[in-house]
């Protein structure tokens, strides 16, 4: 592991090469990228990169992009404080962007209660063009 990668010491030395990947990347992976581009440091299944991805998932240090089928490093170190995430996808650069947006959480949470469901988590992807594009 080099120097500038990401290293704490309640990663896992998998769990740390597939979040330093992500960190690294102009763009999400999918967990098949991830595993060709880790078989350098030793990755040789896919479930190598799918324990270290639950794992980094369930810390809030990766977001699963849905529509993607991708993963991203999270980009908000307070991220899971946030009750609504917001993901701006453009399709033409595939650029992701990541934001909090109380007021989103707000109007998602009285949607949920006119039905009696509780919310915990809520990750919204828009799709489109970003300002470069």
């Amino acid at each position: 592991m080099s120097s500038d990668e990401i290293v704490s010491p309640d990663l896992t030395r998998n769990q740390s090469l597939v979040l330093d990947a992500l960190a690294k990347s102009a763009a999400p992976m999918s967990a098949y990228n991830l595993l060709d581009h880790l078989r350098v440091e030793g990755f040789r299944a896919p479930l190598q990169v799918y324990r270290a991805l639950d794992k980094l998932v369930a810390q809030g240090r990766v977001h699963r992009l849905e529509s993607l089928s991708a993963f991203m490093a999270c980009q908000d170190p307070d991220c899971t404080s946030h009750a609504a995430t917001v993901f701006m996808i453009c399709e033409k650069c595939g650029k992701v962007s990541e934001r909090s947006d109380a007021g989103v959480a707000r109007d998602l949470q009285a949607v949920a209660r006119s039905d009696n469901f509780s919310v915990s988590k809520t990750n919204i992807e828009l799709r489109g063009a970003c300002g470069k594009c």
